[in-house]
């Protein structure tokens, strides 16, 4: 399982930098033609142990020499000191605030409790845009705490110093993964031994692995069992680190001993790891007797370690870019990026890649091909969500993961390879009841409707509009009704489903279509001539319609000549009586009674109007 390391911090009542209690961890790594650097002063006037000042200074300076060809990445401002603390500081008149606050404390037998810190600070943009300069940390209120407590001066314990760390890149360096690891840990007579694991490493060659510390408040003259060893061999870099002595106010950059009580030291450990190896151990020890038989003891305080080790490794990184949902769906097409930036290896293809929900698997997929250093690519994929009681779901890919949170390749880091995304399925919204739409039948039950009259109360367009026989098709926008005016029903009633899209869902309406029977419309006369036009008593709305009506047709005596019904309209001719049966009437003026056998009608009475 990919590890993931955390700076616990914290908030003070009244302060607004995060104060953070930690053993040394993994802060950044960098992979590819990378190197460090580093610059610092101390702020005491001489070791402490055996002198007679108690303030310290209130600036000091370093200059910085870096090739021009070095391009720098990453510069790290540290700064250390006796007390709970200074956040604000100032390099070359310039604030600087922390962005994170380190303490630890000693427990003494004559003076209780004291406390010491540490702050970093990221400051790549002043130190690209000075450069080459002599740089002086100031404003470093460190005299305020040693003065408030004489226990740091008698206990010769009042310090303070700075560092600046920079890690550059250059095409003719070989292919290096620094570790820069931080915190705040602490050695003294009450705690003779620390081992600090340094995890996250891969070698790939020995040659040229160096490791550096910046560590505090040791001191030349308190020799007393101190060690520093690396995998359990304890290392040195004589005339400047002896093996007894390890931590003596040395600045291996500058090739001095007079940073006094900090040591800003780089040690070469080429024989001191083996090709493969993924931890380190560092173990420090202090505390030992005297020619006298006393027990002394040096305090040492690490703030940070780094790590210079030939690398070939690629680095899976990964981003869900984006996501494509529909409505009441529980597919979601994830789009994603594989990234192999922070690497000194191609990250072979078929790569795994996995994908959860909260701890269920629910997709697989893999790289198609192998990515250079420094090369990405993209792809998409679809998964299918499980029932869930909630909409609102994180959805987690892993790359390099065959399935069970296990990777199948060696990276450069192992704790980048996921990256997780919030979403909301969209749910089907609620169908909202539009008004009926009535038509008059037309016959057989059939008549003809604008589909849109039914959205009147409604804000749209025609083009965001589709209407649906059935909330089937409507959900997955298929079979739509072509031609929405003029549509004739097919049922009756018939119920029509309105799709209204509203990105990034849609909206869902029904109404139903209805057919009455409207009253008929009876013309006033006709000519049944055979000319084709007008040749017979057109009552419009009535034939197939009022299927059982009853027409009788009376002439001026009153005598009936003519009985109809649906399959009988009236030609003009007689089929009533006892003369002239098949004979058109003369022409003249008729009556008529219109029996619609309807209970919503009476029989309709009226007259027509024959004419040749």
């Amino acid at each position: 399982m990919k590890r993931i390391y955390y700076i616990l911090c914290f908030l003070l009542y009244g302060v607004t930098v995060p104060v953070c209690a930690q053993d040394i961890t993994l802060f950044q790594q960098f992979n590819g033609r990378f190197d460090y650097t580093a610059i610092g002063n101390t702020l005491n006037p001489s070791e402490n142990n055996g002198s007679e000042f108690c303030t310290i200074l209130e600036s000091s300076s370093a200059t910085l020499s870096l090739d021009p060809s070095n391009q720098i990445i990453k510069a790290y401002l540290y700064w250390a000191g006796s007390g709970m603390g200074d956040t604000d500081v100032s390099l070359n008149g310039l604030p600087i605030a922390a962005d994170a606050l380190y303490n630890v404390s000693f427990d003494t037998v004559s003076f209780g409790t004291l406390s010491y810190f540490s702050c970093y600070a990221d400051i790549t943009d002043q130190i690209i845009t000075e450069g080459n300069v002599e740089y002086t940390f100031s404003d470093a209120d460190i005299n305020s705490s040693i003065l408030s407590n004489t226990g740091y001066c008698l206990n010769a314990t009042n310090f303070g110093g700075w560092s600046i760390y920079i890690i550059y890149e250059n095409a003719n360096l070989p292919l290096n993964q620094v570790n820069l690891y931080q915190g705040l840990e602490i050695i003294n007579r009450n705690v003779q031994e620390k081992e600090i694991t340094l995890n996250n490493i891969n070698v790939f060659d020995n040659d040229g692995a160096k490791i550096g510390f910046l560590a505090w408040e040791g001191d030349d003259i308190l020799n007393y069992g101190e060690s520093l060893s690396i995998n359990d061999n304890i290392i040195s870099n004589p005339p400047l680190n002896l093996a007894d002595n390890a931590f003596n106010g040395s600045n291996s950059f500058t090739n001095s001993s007079d940073f006094y009580n900090g040591d800003l030291d780089v040690y070469d450990i080429e024989n001191n790891i083996s090709i493969g190896d993924t931890s380190l151990s560092i173990k420090l020890t202090t505390g030992g007797f005297d020619e006298d038989g006393d027990f002394r003891a040096d305090l040492i305080i690490i703030n940070n370690v780094i790590t210079v080790l030939n690398s070939l490794l690629p680095d899976a990184t990964i981003s869900i870019d984006d996501y494509t949902l529909n409505c009441g769906d529980s597919s979601i097409e994830l789009f994603y990026t594989v990234n192999n930036f922070n690497s000194t290896s191609i990250l072979p293809a078929n790569t795994p890649i996995a994908f959860y929900l909260e701890d269920l698997l629910i997709g697989q997929s893999q790289t198609a091909n192998a990515l250079n250093i420094g090369a990405s690519e993209s792809n998409s994929i679809t998964v299918t969500i499980p029932e869930s009681p909630t909409s609102n779901l994180t959805i987690t890919a892993i790359v390099d993961d065959d399935g069970t949170m296990t990777g199948t390749i060696a990276e450069a880091n192992e704790d980048n390879n996921s990256n997780s995304i919030d979403i909301e399925l969209l749910v089907i919204p609620d169908i909202i009841a539009l008004p009926n739409l009535i038509g008059c039948n037309e016959g057989f039950e059939v008549s003809t409707y604008n589909l849109f009259d039914a959205l009147e109360s409604l804000d749209y367009e025609e083009e965001h509009v589709s209407f649906y026989l059935s909330l089937e098709d409507l959900e997955t926008a298929s079979n739509a009704i072509l031609i929405p005016m003029p549509y004739n029903n097919v049922a009756q009633p018939e119920t029509i489903y309105v799709r209204l899209e509203s990105p990034p869902c849609y909206e869902i309406y029904q109404f139903q279509l209805t057919v009455d029977n409207c009253p008929p419309f009876i013309p006033d006369g006709f000519s049944p001539n055979d000319d084709t036009r007008n040749d017979w008593f057109n009552i419009q709305g009535l034939y197939d319609i009022f299927t059982k009506h009853e027409l009788l047709i009376y002439n001026r005596y009153g005598d009936i000549i003519f009985e109809g019904d649906n399959e009988k309209p009236w030609l003009g001719k007689i089929n009533r009586g006892l003369n002239n049966h098949g004979k058109r009437v003369p022409v003249g003026t008729y009556f008529y009674v219109l029996n619609l056998n309807d209970s919503d009608y009476r029989p309709m009475v009226g007259w027509v109007y024959v004419n040749y």
